[in-house]
């Protein structure tokens, strides 16, 4: 071992603990739920992504544990080489008529469909104007590419800000190609994208639009399609990317748009090209999510009543909720110490909701995210509630905005 590399990385997570933005995931040892087992210990949870609760759905497992016996475990190669099972391709065709567009194409992640997207359909002659408070992904994806991007070149809108992006367009025409991206959902304040809005411009001034709609897909439009569904945007959102391991409970992404953007990124999308193809149980998995998302209202119905109630009671008892328009529901604490203690507090009186710190949002920011789910009990957001009050009188933190 290198002692010099050893020693460099002791002295950065000292710096981390200094500063309150050190981080230990605790271990789930339980089917993911409302009410799970975590570190050995029963608490409810408020940290997962299970939106409509398909992760550990009866249906969504018969599906896998059949495609198993079908199909075995894995598909033993890249997709272009030789990896594309049959299971694969319908699960792309399925997405495809969910999402009202030509052509999917699924990818292991969704930080990988944005690594891969992005890099593939700009040069050195565009440019990308983004939301300043995009997902990580969609900033890695566009660092990889050679297009301009920089705030610090004015290519950096502020959040859901029409005026400063239109100002962005009339200053960037002089651009082969201008693409606009934004988070559909954006998931640290859980509020939504002016899509209209940004679409309108996009037409105005011939830029074309991609949406990450990670945090929207089974949350918002008709059976939880996404955003473009939601604002009946149909074929006026040239890219659209999509999560397989929220809302529809298993793992993977997913770029959705033309057939002819489907091709290019088969040839040269680098994570579809180098990452081995999904084990076939995890497509089998997704069709059948899919069909439970398609012909059971329950698990979105469920999602909703629990989102409204647990925003209604928290803000009855003055916890700020950051303006939180989905089931993303932010409670503001602001300094990182501050934040890790509740988050501590909250563990105690058996609630896991983690804080969020700096990197995810910016310095002084900090805050407890907390995701209701279709999972959750009225009992559960019972639970929960008295457990917020309680580590609000344990650690004295106000939660005002």
């Amino acid at each position: 071992m290198n002692d010099g590399l050893q020693s460099w990385l002791g002295a950065q997570i000292d710096g981390l603990k200094r500063d309150n933005l050190y981080k230990v995931p605790k271990i789930l040892e339980s089917a993911a739920g409302g009410r799970v087992r975590m570190n050995g210990k029963e608490v409810v949870n408020l940290a997962s992504n299970n939106y409509l609760g398909l992760a550990n759905h009866p249906k969504v497992r018969q599906a896998a544990i059949d495609a198993i016996e079908k199909w075995g475990v894995g598909a033993g190669a890249v997709r272009w080489i030789g990896g594309t099972m049959s299971v694969h391709q319908e699960l792309e065709e399925r997405l495809a008529k969910f999402k009202h567009v030509e052509a999917v194409l699924v990818f292991t992640s969704g930080f990988t469909a944005n690594s891969g997207c992005i890099p593939a359909v700009l040069t050195d002659k565009d440019v990308v104007i983004s939301d300043e408070l995009n997902h990580a992904s969609i900033i890695d994806g566009v660092r990889l590419s050679p297009a301009r991007y920089k705030k610090s070149e004015g290519y950096v809108y502020s959040h859901k800000d029409m005026t400063h992006l239109e100002s962005i367009l009339k200053n960037t025409q002089s651009f082969e190609k201008r693409m606009i991206i934004t988070d559909g959902v954006f998931s640290m304040d859980g509020d939504i994208a002016p899509l209209p809005d940004i679409v309108k411009l996009a037409e105005q001034y011939n830029a074309f639009v991609m949406v990450d709609d990670a945090h929207a897909s089974g949350v918002l439009g008709k059976n939880g399609a996404g955003s473009t569904s939601h604002f009946n945007l149909y074929g006026r959102v040239d890219i659209q990317l999509g999560t397989l391991s929220k809302a529809l409970g298993v793992v993977g992404g997913y770029i959705a748009g033309s057939a002819l953007l489907k091709d290019w990124l088969i040839n040269r999308g680098r994570p579809y090209l180098f990452s081995t193809a999904h084990p076939p149980m995890v497509a089998a998995a997704l069709i059948a999510a899919l069909d439970v998302m398609e012909t059971d209202p329950e698990p979105m119905r469920r999602l909703w009543d629990n989102t409204k109630r647990w925003k209604a009671m928290l803000q009855a008892e003055g916890f700020d909720t950051m303006g939180s328009e989905t089931p993303i529901t932010p409670v503001y604490i602001g300094d990182e110490g501050e934040a890790q203690a509740f988050e501590r507090a909250l563990w105690d009186a058996g609630v896991y909701a983690i804080c969020i710190v700096y990197p995810t949002v910016a310095k002084g920011k900090s805050r407890i995210r907390t995701m209701p789910s279709a999972a959750h009990t009225d009992e559960d957001l019972d639970f929960a509630l008295k457990a917020f009050i309680k580590a609000r009188e344990q650690t004295h933190v106000a939660s005002v905005h």
